[in-house]
């Protein structure tokens, strides 16, 4: 990433912002340099989700978001992996980011009257239409150190480096529906431009939906859960503007696989506690239409 596209990343603001936020009623400031909202110029994004034992999730929720309660779905609380491939345009150039979000599905405390009670089929069609069962995000690890910034400033995200390997379906790889995803120990670059990769695995899932049947699901805006340093939360939508795909994986939880490999790690040890072998009941998938095809060549006659 070059010098100038991290200007861009991060043009001034249109308007002032205040230093602090004065009440409850007031919007969260945008850090400066940052402008918002952030468009994304592609995305192919999986999630996968996991019914587990609410106890464990809601102690993690008291130490990280304590403003918010886990949702249940008869019972059973929701944690949610969600693995990002963006790109995003600026105006001399562009950036790749690569992140994933370990989450529980959970709601604002003080809202609790104010949405119906869902089973998590409906959850996952999207049945929720006050958006306020969103993500609690435990960890968002990811391999830019300015989306890293952004995330936390903005968001209150609990973000930090890391680095991923990762095989995704694609027009231009073979056919089928393989997703794998590795994600990897990193730490910020003494530059501040890049992160620092070490080969050291910290969890990966696989997941092959090939042949599976799936929805088309309105399921977005997804509200995001941040807290913020002053321990205020935060609540940030995300607007996808194609419905997702959702898979349920009654039947086929065999498909999906997640593997811990370091339990010493803090994501690590937060997905042996609240996930465990708990399988996936389902998964939601996006990925952006290709806006150009580059097509194969043919020959042309010869001059004479």
């Amino acid at each position: 990433m070059t010098d100038d596209m991290t200007d861009d990343m991060t043009a001034p603001v249109s308007a002032p912002v205040t230093d602090a936020v004065t009440d409850d009623l007031s919007l969260p400031p945008v850090a400066a340099p940052y402008q918002l909202p952030f468009h994304y110029g592609a995305l192919h994004n999986i999630g996968l989700d996991f019914l587990v034992d609410p106890a464990p999730v809601r102690k993690a929720l008291a130490e990280h978001h304590p403003d918010l309660s886990a949702a249940e779905f008869e019972g059973r609380a929701c944690v949610t992996l969600n693995y990002q491939l963006y790109f995003a345009q600026y105006p001399n150039g562009g950036g790749i980011t690569e992140e994933i979000e370990c989450s529980v599905v959970a709601y604002p405390t003080a809202c609790a009257d104010r949405f119906a009670r869902l089973s998590y089929e409906e959850y996952a069609h999207g049945h929720d239409q006050t958006k306020l069962l969103g993500i609690a995000r435990l960890h968002v690890l990811c391999d830019n150190p300015l989306a890293i910034e952004a995330g936390t400033e903005l968001y209150g995200e609990p973000k930090y480096p890391a680095w991923f390997e990762t095989t995704l379906p694609s027009l231009n790889g073979p056919a089928g529906d393989l997703w794998t995803v590795a994600c990897k120990k990193a730490t910020h670059a003494s530059s501040g431009a890049a992160v620092d990769r070490e080969d050291r695995a910290l969890f990966s899932f696989s997941a092959d939906l090939t042949g599976l049947p799936r929805t088309s699901v309105n399921n977005t805006p997804i509200t995001g859960y941040g807290t913020d340093q002053a321990g205020r939360p935060l609540a940030g939508p995300m607007n996808v503007y194609q419905p997702y795909q959702y898979i349920a994986l009654t039947g086929a939880a065999e498909r999906v696989r997640l593997t811990v490999h370091d339990l010493t790690s803090a994501v690590g040890a937060d997905l042996t506690t609240l996930v465990g072998g708990a399988p996936a009941v389902g998964a939601w998938t996006y990925q952006s239409a290709p806006v150009a095809a580059h097509n194969r060549p043919y020959y042309v006659p010869r001059a004479g």
